[in-house]
Parts: structure tokens; C-alpha cells; sequence
């Protein structure tokens, strides 16, 4: 079909979060009446990727959350980050950026849990996170009282430009010597879902500072929302 990725280029540009193959597909199928092969459109994405890489361009297609959306190129964060601080009226408090470290790594994770690494009440945090839509109940838990469980979910990864939930830094990219306790040993590195079968969990009280660290990437990546991404 002639202009094939133009109007897959016009899709993308119109989805207000990643679309993904199969919507482009059935989108063109119901629009052409017309069954078009997954090839084809794979083809046309990556000569759209490619046609977005030159310097002309300030965004590119990238595959993020499932799907694909223009984002700003890196060398554009700033002043698109200035203009997004001017147009947020309301970003995430530092407690609600805590608490959602906690449930990206700790995942699935229950209120009592989030509130014996921080050591403080989640309601409120926990509230925020719900009513944004980043976070969701995936579940019960097991132990006394069966509390919910909290995870992230396709919007959190959107938000925040991550392709999947494997895409967030490494623990132990965020552990020094001088926010260790005490003399304990650098965490390990974990899967942030399933963590190392048959260790110890994360120990809480170092978690703890991890996550505080973590905070401000995650604020960093909030300021950008959905127009940064990092070089790969």
C-alpha cells in the first residue's frame, strides 16, 4: 500500500499513550478494509525509527509500555523540562515518590510492608499513586489479615518512559559506601519482581535509603514525563 507509514505515522502521532502493533494493525485493517501483514507494518515502523533518527528531527519513535510514541531526543530534555515545570501543577510529593519506589521494586507489596520501610503511615501516598493511576491492587496477600497488594502498572511505565518494569535501575546502582549502614554489605542486585529465589529479602532498613535515593531519579523522570527517554 502506497503511504503505508505515513498513516502508521499519523496513528502514533494521535494515540495519547505507546500504541501498540496490534491496534496499528486493526486500525489500518477497518480503516483500508483491507488485511494488512504484521511484516509490513513492523517494516514501516523501524523506516519510520530510522527517518526520525536524523538531526532534523527533535523527537523519535521509540518502543516503550508495549507500544510506540514520540519522545523528545535527549538533547531537547532540558527545555522541555523547563516548559513541563511551568505547565505540572501538581507533581508527586517526596513521601508519594517513596512510596512508589518501594512498590516498583518490591512488587507485589501491601500497605504494612510499605509502611515498615518507611516507618510511616502510606494512606495518603498510597492514595495519590491510586488516583493517578500508576499504581493498582494486583492481588492479596497470604499472611494475617490478607492485606492488598500494590503494583505497578502499563501507565507507570509509560509515565515514565520505561519500556518494561526490567528497564528501572539496578539496586545497587543506587548503594555507596556512605548510604550503606552500618557495616553491612552492599545489596545485592535483585530482579525487582521476583527478587533472588532461596535469599534473604532486601533488608528494610537499607531499603529504606535506596529508595530515598531513588526518589530523585524517579522525580527526575516525572519532570519529563512522557518526552524523555535515556540513550540506550
Amino acid at each position: 500500500m502506497d503511504l503505508l507509514a505515513q498513516h502508521i505515522e499519523s496513528l502514533i502521532f494521535v494515540a495519547e499513550k505507546p500504541i501498540s502493533s496490534k491496534d496499528i494493525k486493526t486500525s489500518l485493517d477497518n480503516a483500508m478494509e483491507a488485511q494488512f501483514e504484521e511484516e509490513q507494518i513492523a517494516s514501516s515502523i523501524v523506516t519510520l525509527q530510522e527517518k526520525y533518527q536524523s538531526p532534523d528531527f527533535a523527537m523519535e519513535l521509540v518502543e516503550i509500555s508495549n507500544g510506540f510514541q514520540f519522545l523528545t531526543k535527549p538533547a531537547f530534555h532540558n527545555t522541555v523540562g523547563a516548559y513541563l515545570k511551568l505547565t505540572t501543577k501538581k507533581r508527586l510529593s517526596r513521601a508519594a515518590i517513596e512510596t512508589l519506589s518501594i512498590i516498583a521494586y518490591k512488587q507485589p507489596v501491601s500497605k504494612p510492608e510499605m509502611e515498615k520501610i518507611r516507618g510511616v503511615s502510606a494512606d495518603y501516598s498510597l492514595q495519590k499513586l491510586l488516583e493517578k493511576e500508576i499504581v493498582e491492587i494486583v492481588g492479596r496477600s497470604d499472611g494475617p489479615g490478607k492485606p492488598l497488594l500494590y503494583g505497578t502498572n502499563d501507565k507507570f511505565m509509560d509515565y515514565f518512559g520505561l519500556k518494561s518494569i526490567n528497564d528501572l535501575p539496578k539496586l545497587k546502582d543506587f548503594v555507596t559506601t556512605e548510604n550503606v549502614v552500618g557495616e553491612a554489605a552492599p545489596i545485592e542486585e535483585v530482579n525487582p519482581v521476583q527478587g533472588n529465589a532461596g535469599e534473604p529479602d532486601v533488608d528494610e532498613e537499607r531499603f529504606e535509603i535506596v529508595a530515598a535515593d531513588l526518589a530523585s531519579t524517579i522525580a527526575d523522570l516525572e519532570a519529563l514525563q512522557h518526552s524523555a527517554t535515556e540513550e540506550e
